[in-house]
């Protein structure tokens, strides 16, 4: 595994590309939300944009082993700029950006501040601001962390399953048992993904997303809990000329119920 070492910290990077190309194929950085592996990407997104063609970059932001944890805590200007550095230090800017929730929110972030770095923005289940809900939410988890309360695993993943995962997965049976099983084995903890937590008690930002330059497509998830669609609209609504698409009978991870509609839409854009 590949690691830079950027900001005082030390970032794990995938790289992968079509077969001979090397790093002459158009590049995309995929960024990972809040507790997620840059590996996640590599079931549905990386073969299907490899597969078009592209080179492609994902990593672990910092708090996700391998890359450092930040014990000593950071906030999103830290993990903007871990992914402008990566962007630098890979020599892939300007180039489209794709981000997944807390991703989405480093990707928009990184538009404001270094717009020479993005060609064009994916950005799925997202938001702009914390509204009430999703912020008592942030509160009462970094409470539980706080507190040092450590919830079986099992007990765990239902609640993630159901905070994540649209209604048409869970009343498949079997669907249900296997993201269960997924989620309890992958289950993150420790100081990093409780700053990553963090991130998300966000302000209002649609004023500043107002000066986004970069072409952009906002994708929501039809039954996301995290990142409702209304709220994925105001960003689209706030960023000039923005796309809005919604996708059906999926959650939070919508990315992973319904990668075939999701990689579509990517394609698409990015390829443009």
């Amino acid at each position: 595994m590949p690691f830079l070492d950027v900001n005082g910290v030390r970032l794990n990077y995938y790289d992968n590309s079509p077969p001979g190309t090397g790093t002459s194929a158009p590049p995309v950085l995929l960024v990972m939300g809040s507790g997620g592996s840059g590996r996640a990407w590599h079931l549905h997104q990386v073969p299907a944009l490899v597969a078009a063609g592209f080179r492609v970059i994902s990593f672990d932001n910092r708090g996700i082993a391998p890359s450092d944890e930040g014990a000593d805590g950071f906030g999103i200007d830290d993990l903007v700029a871990d992914t402008a550095a990566l962007i630098e230090e890979l020599r892939l800017g300007p180039c489209p950006v794709v981000g997944i929730s807390m991703g989405a929110h480093i990707a928009q972030e990184l538009a404001v501040s270094r717009p020479e770095l993005v060609d064009r923005l994916v950005l799925m289940a997202t938001r702009a601001r914390s509204d009430a809900l999703r912020t008592a939410l942030c509160r009462a988890e970094m409470e539980l962390y706080a507190q040092g309360v450590r919830l079986p695993a099992a007990y765990e993943a239902v609640v993630q399953a159901m905070q994540n995962l649209s209604p048409r997965t869970l009343d498949d049976d079997q669907r249900a048992r296997d993201w269960l099983d997924v989620l309890e084995l992958t289950r993150v903890s420790g100081p990093g993904h409780r700053a990553q937590l963090a991130v998300g008690a966000m302000p209002d930002r649609r004023p500043a997303y107002r000066g986004i330059r970069a072409a952009t497509r906002v994708i929501a998830f039809q039954d996301d809990l995290i990142a409702p669609p209304a709220l994925g609209r105001e960003v689209a609504e706030a960023i000039p000329g923005a796309e809005f698409e919604i996708v059906a009978d999926c959650g939070h991870y919508g990315y992973l119920e319904a990668p075939e509609a999701v990689n579509k839409l990517i394609l698409e854009f990015v390829g443009r």
